[in-house]
């Protein structure tokens, strides 16, 4: 008999604090993973948490988990995905320290990802962006934070932990103006600053008047900004700019969108997929070519390369409404 508790003890004290030295948003996204986990198996084995043994879990347990995780409480394959992954991170390290359970630790691990639809990734237009940023009421003091917060997410990219981890002193607005994070992976980034988003952080900063270590984007009490926060700020803005721009209506604008719209905005201006994935963060180049297939002028470019010779250039238009008819009369 192999309990679990001490297993589940080592695995986050010796292998991601010590062995991995694993971030705080790792470690609290593999407690929530085993959280539901235990609890899961706690109730299908009818066994207190503390009583459960490393045999417990196995492979049809898991597998009965995780199709709880998507009907019960209707998770998205991604999200079925990464938990699966917290598992297997679990189990890896269980394989070392209890080698009498290798063979349903290998069913377990032996768990596929499963396949999901990737839909075109959502970003914002330039006029859309244009009418975001103008969204914030700037006659207060929290319009003026949210307009120079969009600003720095549109023209930087930064991932919303990022964002809000941001301090005074991470900023730099004289020559070779630039914003330093740490980044996904504990990764330090630099990213240069345009004149329009050096501009609105200018003002900000001479408003803030913080210490450098302070919050670059506080909440009315002075902390840092929530992530619930800042995606509930550009919600509402969102649905302010909505107002003015009605394509925004059919979009749902989140921080992340607005690291799309990013990424889109630079592949617009011609800059090649490598400066694009080194400009967001991204170790592999896989990952964003994602913004190749959302690029349909680069297609339209493509599909007019490979038009037969003596094709009128440009796009199909439809005729006239009222000469259509006409014709065919």
């Amino acid at each position: 008999m192999s309990r679990l508790a001490p297993t589940l003890e080592a695995f986050f004290t010796t292998r991601l604090a010590l062995q991995q030295e694993a971030s705080p948003a790792t470690v609290a996204s593999y407690r929530d993973t085993i959280r539901l986990l235990v609890r899961f198996a706690s109730e299908r084995t009818r066994r207190p948490p503390q009583e459960l043994d490393l045999a417990d879990l196995d492979a049809p347990l898991i597998g009965a988990f995780l199709e709880h995780l998507e009907r019960q409480r209707n998770n998205s394959a991604r999200t079925r995905n990464a938990r699966l992954a917290a598992i297997r991170a679990l189990f890896g390290f269980a394989a070392l320290s209890h080698p009498e359970h290798g063979a349903s630790i290998q069913r377990v691990l032996a768990i596929p990802q499963k396949r999901f639809e990737r839909a075109v990734v959502c970003f914002l237009t330039r006029p859309e962006v244009e009418a975001l940023l103008a969204a914030p009421d700037r006659s207060c003091w929290c319009g003026r934070r949210d307009h120079a917060l969009l600003m720095l997410a549109v023209h930087t990219g930064l991932r919303l932990g990022e964002l809000t981890g941001l301090r005074c002193t991470d900023v730099v607005l004289s020559r070779g103006a630039h914003v330093r994070c740490l980044g996904k992976g504990r990764k330090e980034r630099v990213t240069p600053l345009g004149p329009d988003a050096v501009a609105a952080l200018a003002i900000w900063l001479d408003e803030r008047q913080g210490d450098p270590a302070d919050p670059l984007f506080p909440s009315r009490r002075g902390g840092p900004l929530s992530s619930d926060a800042v995606q509930s700020l550009v919600a509402r803005h969102a649905d302010v700019a909505g107002q003015r721009c009605p394509s925004l209506g059919a979009k749902h604008v989140t921080p992340h969108v607005l690291r799309h719209t990013c990424a889109m905005l630079l592949r617009e201006g011609g800059v090649d997929i490598s400066t694009i994935a080194l400009w967001l963060g991204h170790e592999q180049l896989s990952t964003v070519q994602i913004y190749l297939h959302a690029d349909l002028a680069m297609k339209e470019r493509a599909l007019a390369l490979a038009a037969p010779p003596g094709t009128p250039p440009g796009r199909y238009r439809p005729p006239d409404a009222l000469l259509a008819f006409l014709d065919s009369l």
